[in-house]
């Protein structure tokens, strides 16, 4: 009985004390990519009214063509993260530097199929990206090495020279270079 009865309080304490319940959310920005959490009482202060200027360097892909990748999805959970904050949109730039394995990411869905026999899973983020203003730079360089032509890309894609030379401008310009 003494048993039960300890049991019992002791469930009652487990199930009394309150969940946090938050969920990570998509959004406002990049709808159906890039799930942040929402965080409260923040030390380090998010300023609304500075502009953030930030250059992804995208160089990995999974191997999976199924996948989305998950670099190219940062971009997209940096843009919600800021806006979710109180960041304008219009105080938001992203550029997303693309290169080496994940030059693939860049190509449409017909040119996904012949290659890879599926659609490819990182348009939808892409056209979401460039339609929230964001921009996407190809590396010429890989353009030419894994073969992706101007033609197979998705539409908006810029091809520069090299992604390093890319990368150099964009710093020089104040971005900010994430690469992880």
């Amino acid at each position: 009985m003494k048993k039960t009865v300890a049991l019992l309080l002791l469930m009652s304490i487990i199930f009394s004390v309150p969940t946090f319940a938050q969920t990570k959310e998509a959004g406002p920005v990049i709808k159906n990519y890039g799930k942040v959490w929402k965080i409260d009482n923040q030390d380090f202060k998010v300023d609304p009214s500075k502009e953030y200027k930030a250059v992804f360097d995208i160089m990995n892909s999974p191997g999976s063509h199924a996948e989305v990748n998950k670099t190219i999805e940062t971009a997209a959970r940096f843009l919600n993260m800021h806006a979710q904050s109180g960041v304008p949109i219009t105080n938001l730039k992203v550029v997303l530097v693309v290169h080496n394995k994940a030059s693939k990411d860049l190509i449409t869905h017909e040119a996904y199929q012949k290659r890879y026999r599926a659609d490819n899973p990182n348009l939808e983020l892409l056209e979401a990206l460039m339609e929230a203003g964001g921009e996407i730079i190809f590396c010429g360089q890989s353009s030419l090495s894994r073969d992706f032509p101007k033609e197979e890309l998705i539409g908006g894609v810029q091809i520069a020279l090299s992604a390093m030379t890319a990368l150099i401008h964009l710093q020089d310009e104040g971005y900010q270079l994430i690469k992880f």
